[in-house]
């Protein structure tokens, strides 16, 4: 249980953060950003919370098959994902400094990596 701990408590906790980070756009933020900005707001709140259920499903998979490493590494590339590809855009929404949306790819990647490795592990767990 050591190794899908971290995973199911981070998220928890991503889960508690996606609904404040949306209600906190939608009340907070609707007459301060801009519309395109409040979109991308909106996509990271979004990706973050499908994310997070994807997280979760991973953590209780690792309790499940706990000697697998490929599911437990698919969580941490999830989550790595989650950080880079919602919390990039946080923070262009919030500074608007558009910059940080190069850091949005990359993000993206670690969760396409992050469905591909559990893809992988979920194939290679017994019949």
């Amino acid at each position: 249980m050591t190794r899908t701990r971290p995973l199911l408590l981070c998220a928890a906790v991503s889960g508690f953060v996606t609904v404040a980070l949306g209600a906190f756009g939608a009340h907070a933020l609707g007459d301060t950003l801009s519309g395109r900005m409040l979109t991308v707001w909106q996509t990271g709140v979004q990706y973050q919370g499908l994310h997070t259920l994807a997280l979760l499903a991973v953590g209780l998979l690792a309790l499940r098959f706990p000697a697998d490493r490929w599911i437990t590494r698919s969580g941490w590339l999830m989550l790595a994902g989650i950080l880079l590809f919602s919390g990039s855009l946080y923070l262009m929404a919030l500074s608007g400094i558009r910059v940080l949306g190069l850091v949005t790819p990359f993000g993206g990647l670690c969760l396409l990596a992050g469905w591909a490795t559990l893809a992988y592990a979920i194939y290679r767990l017994p019949s």
